[in-house]
């Protein structure tokens, strides 16, 4: 019989082999905001206009090259636990209102820098914790007074491309004026009255070729595909939508057909023939002329939809039948049926287009407000595509945000810096040992603004207390100057780089919660990962017949 050893004393005895624990500050604690920081620290180099872009390929060896933060940590796949609550935290500004995820990141690291330093002090870690919620609070107290301009209507063009124009310029420094334009446009003219604004009504649509430049805006859907049969265009259209395959029904059970004659056999496929021919023929009678399919077409079909002029168009995507539904206001019929008035839907012009050397179907609509509206975006390579279709969602998401809450606050580090000031002077008036949290809150504010000047290659510091300096003589609005020489300061004002309010108001509220639930873990129990032991690598270096 084999000799019971028994397991050492403590918490691991409760637990199965292999199981891992850490507990107190300098296991559990400090190794969780080394691991944020490492996180913080990743990104912090991609904030900003002067962001650096980061190169990830992801588990699918597919490439991103992009300065985007919600990219970056939605292919990383972060595993350790801790950094994954700031990940969540970015994923839900993300969620909320679409810009600022990286703020989030740049804030939550800065937190919890800062609380390493206080907990080394000696603070415990619940008076970091009350010391943070409470200069929290405060400084969401202190942002509606920081309002510097809201947006007075949305449906005026050259306002809502200056209010676009800051969140395309941290993406796609250089071409925001020319791509703010572009999506303001695409934004306003399905903005409806009622003010209900859905940011899936904007499309995008990539095609290789040119430059960002010849990107244009069209109101309709764009779909790169080539029409089936000879009609490439047709004006004012009559669509009947199918998500079935447009084809004769096939019976569901087997048939046996026994020819006895030579007549018979001519007649046979005849039968079919007239079938579809009087199929496709009441389609067109009911008054159509473009037919969308979701599924395969048939020759036969396809041939009497040439001789009927019926110009048909297959997509493969549902969720492309479905928004072609709702743009042109058609019914998605099951089966090859005759379309009533009520289920065809209606658009000006549906004619075949070639981009570069890729052909694409247009559905467009002349009135200014359709329901759907598509970019068609041009660039010399995907991944720079792809980056430019990350900026235009940021660009559509601060229009929705807007819609929201008109609010703007100034942009360019100023909002930060001035929220360090007051929250300095409100630790000054705080008694009890939270002063020095409330403090460190307001000194992490200067994370984003020190990004900002490291990233354009100027001394922090000396941004910092320039901006200190303009702000104490009470010029609230004054923030870094990107395009100055060295740490030079400017009124964001004039300038027009202004974030909308709900960003800054979720990314502090975010950062901060994220940053408590992971200052408040003092152990950390793992317990043995399931699944067997490892397959053993395989040989590579021998022979076959070893």
């Amino acid at each position: 019989m084999a000799l019971h050893v028994p397991k050492a004393p403590g918490f691991a005895q409760m637990l199965k082999d292999g199981a891992k624990h850490y507990s107190g500050l300098e296991e559990a604690v400090f190794r969780n905001i080394q691991a944020c920081k490492e996180l913080a620290q990743t990104t912090r180099t991609a904030y900003g206009p002067n962001g650096m872009n980061k190169m990830v390929i992801n588990h699918l060896e597919k490439l991103f090259v992009t300065n985007d933060a919600a990219t970056i940590l939605r292919e990383l796949e972060v595993q350790h636990p801790a950094a994954k609550m700031i990940v969540m935290a970015s994923h839900m500004q993300e969620q909320e209102v679409g810009d600022g995820t990286n703020f989030v990141l740049v804030f939550a690291g800065a937190l919890l820098e800062l609380a390493e330093e206080l907990l080394r002090m000696g603070l415990s870690v619940s008076e970091v914790i009350e010391g943070y919620e409470m200069a929290c609070k405060k400084a969401l107290e202190i942002l509606p007074e920081l309002v510097c301009s809201s947006a007075k209507n949305l449906h005026d063009l050259a306002e809502a491309t200056a209010m676009i124009r800051t969140a395309v310029m941290s993406k796609q420094y250089g071409n925001e004026d020319f791509l703010a334009d572009l999506i303001a446009q695409a934004c306003v003219s399905i903005f409806p009255e009622s003010g209900n604004f859905n940011v899936d009504n904007v499309r995008v649509c990539k095609i290789l070729g040119c430059g960002l430049n010849a990107s244009s805006v069209l109101h309709g859907m764009v779909f790169k595909k080539e029409a089936e049969g000879d009609i490439t265009s047709v004006k004012d259209a009559k669509i009947a939508v199918f998500s079935c395959p447009f084809d004769c029904t096939v019976t569901e059970t087997k048939g046996t057909v026994l020819i006895k004659n030579a007549e018979e056999l001519m007649s046979f496929s005849k039968g079919e023939e007239d079938l579809m021919e009087a199929q496709v023929k009441a389609i067109a009678a009911a008054g159509a002329n473009v037919v969308v399919t979701g599924g395969k077409v048939a020759d036969m079909a396809l041939h009497y939809a040439n001789k009927y002029q019926l110009m048909v168009v297959r997509l493969n995507s549902k969720w492309d039948l479905r928004r072609l539904c709702k743009t042109v206001g058609a019914v998605a019929l099951p089966r090859m049926t005759v379309p009533t008035p009520e289920e065809m839907g209606h658009c000006d012009s549906v004619y075949l287009n070639e981009v570069g050397d890729t052909q694409v179907v247009v559905f467009k609509h002349e009135k200014e407000d359709g329901a759907i509206s598509t970019l068609v975006i041009r660039g010399s390579t995907d991944n720079l595509m792809d980056d430019i279709e990350r900026a235009i969602d940021d660009g559509v998401n601060t229009f929705k945000v807007l819609v929201r809450d008109k609010r703007l606050c100034p942009g360019g580090g100023a909002t930060e810096i001035e929220l360090a000031k007051q929250i300095m002077s409100y630790g000054e008036s705080c008694p009890g040992l939270e002063q020095y949290a409330i403090k460190k809150f307001a000194e992490a504010f200067e994370a984003v603004p020190r990004a900002l000047a490291e990233n354009s290659g100027v001394k922090g510091n000396e941004l910092i207390s320039k901006l200190y300096a303009v702000h104490h003589e009470g010029n609230k609005n004054m923030g870094f100057d990107i395009e100055g020489e060295g740490p030079a300061v400017k009124d964001v004002l004039e300038a027009g780089v202004l974030d909308p309010y709900l960003v800054k108001h979720w990314g502090i509220k975010l950062a901060t919660n994220a940053a408590i639930t992971v200052l408040r873990v003092d152990q950390i129990i793992m317990a043995k990962p399931a699944g067997g032991p490892k397959a053993p690598p395989e040989k590579k270096d021998w022979d076959e017949d070893e």
